[in-house]
């Protein structure tokens, strides 16, 4: 009878389909994830210029930007919403999350209560924390200057 050497025993070599397998599926994620984030932003609106303003390439994590169109729709991570569908969904994340933050991204051309109504709610739902979108003004033009 013959017996096997514990020491004889070939190493396993290693598995790449698995690891190839998973650097794919994290590529597909963060590629879906980021066509996601860029969407968030809506093309149609035309926010307004200003001289002063943080610019910031990087968002927050967990920020909701609300976007408000010229006639006074409410968008949301690509969804039409009415004011009380908002309101519900703040109210839901503003009670799990404390400090959510809130870009609001409005027409320059819409109704100023438009954004008012958006601001109210944001209120009603407890979220403090609001904060505008702005653009940069085109070269040779200034934003309206603050009154002195």
């Amino acid at each position: 009878m013959k017996f096997r050497k514990l020491s004889q025993i070939e190493p396993v070599p290693m598995q790449l389909a698995p690891m190839i397998d998973i650097l794919f599926l994290l590529l597909l994620f963060f590629i879906i994830t980021w066509n996601y984030a860029r969407r968030e932003t809506e093309i149609e609106i035309s926010v307004p210029a200003a001289d002063e303003g943080k610019k910031s390439a990087q968002r927050d994590l967990g920020e909701i930007i609300v976007n408000v169109r010229k006639g006074g729709e409410i968008v949301v991570e690509g969804e039409k919403l009415t004011e009380e569908q908002l309101l519900a969904k703040l109210q839901i994340i503003g009670s799990v999350h404390k400090d959510i933050a809130v870009i609001l991204r409005s027409d320059e051309n819409s109704v100023y209560k438009f954004t008012m109504n958006v601001l109210n709610i944001c209120q009603k739902a407890g979220i403090w924390n609001v904060s505008f979108a702005t653009r940069p003004p085109e070269d040779g033009a200034k934003a309206p200057a603050a009154p002195k």
